[in-house]
């Protein structure tokens, strides 16, 4: 598929915004808070889930009269493993995920008894691929995506460190503008999203590494989520409106990805297909 890109690309994903001690795709059949004791409900995860964990938060306490939640944005990745560390006043009750738990940390959990989870689903979130207003408009494929951004990318008879300077390197159509992306760290639901749904998908075009996909799905997979460190791809952390406000001063040939709340009216030119905005914006990237 095409992403066409004025200012931005909205792609679906469909990786649960969860809340309440989540992430594991089978239910626990009676769930229980991790401390009865403890006396302030402790939520810590994921950057996208912060604002609105926060606003619950604070409207729970306006309209008990209670303390409000103590709520802590770490990424996905670092909710998890800090929910996971243990049960008790030393560990968070909830953990807040824009993606479902991976089978290690659920592990991680068992074995430090912390058992009684449940999963909530509370919305779905979109990944935005946005270039700055004031940058070149161009069509971009996802095979385009991963090699511009992979770590390696299939030469010859094998694979070599990806040299590629500008955006016509990957692709005479794309303008001769500098590569530069960034996004979220590790550690981030949206970042696992990424490297899923456009990395991924993107490697799979290339013949290389649909061959490799076949023979050794955990070396594709390995080949496929290495982003560059050559200052193409740009860990910018965790916090979207941060990476928006980088684009917005470094105003040329700039990337970001970044959330798109439902119900977010989109900048110029954001939405996949047309400018279509999340609700509608079904396409090839959804999971």
């Amino acid at each position: 598929m095409r992403f066409q890109t004025l200012t931005a690309v909205a792609v679906l994903t469909t990786a649960a915004v969860a809340l309440s001690a989540c992430g594991r795709t089978e239910q626990a059949s009676t769930p229980a808070p991790k401390s009865a004791a403890q006396g302030q409900v402790w939520a810590a995860g994921s950057s996208t889930v912060f604002p609105f964990a926060t606003r619950v938060a604070e409207t729970v306490a306006r309209t008990t009269g209670g303390a409000p939640a103590k709520v802590e944005s770490l990424g996905t990745g670092g909710g998890f493993k800090l929910f996971c560390g243990g049960a008790g006043k030393n560990f968070p009750d909830v953990a807040n995920a824009s993606r479902a738990m991976k089978k290690s940390e659920w592990d991680a959990c068992q074995a430090n008894g912390v058992t009684d989870i449940i999963e909530i689903k509370i919305g779905y979130d979109g990944i935005v691929i946005a270039n700055a207003k004031a940058a070149p408009a161009f069509d971009i494929t996802r095979e385009q995506i991963y090699r511009a951004l992979a770590a390696e990318t299939p030469q010859g008879s094998g694979f070599a460190t990806n040299t590629a300077a500008a955006w016509n390197n990957v692709a005479a159509t794309l303008p001769a503008e500098r590569i530069v992306a960034y996004g979220p760290p590790p550690t981030s639901g949206t970042r696992d999203a990424f490297v899923e749904l456009a990395m991924e998908k993107g490697a799979e075009k290339a013949p290389a590494m649909a061959a490799l996909k076949k023979s050794d799905e955990d070396g594709f997979k390995a080949r496929a989520h290495t982003l560059r460190k050559d200052g193409a791809w740009i860990d910018a952390g965790e916090n979207d409106n941060v990476i928006v406000q980088t684009l917005e001063k470094d105003a040329r040939r700039r990337w970001r990805v970044r959330l798109l709340v439902p119900g977010e009216q989109p900048r110029q030119g954001e939405g996949g297909q047309g400018r279509r905005g999340l609700a509608d914006a079904r396409d090839d990237l959804e999971r």
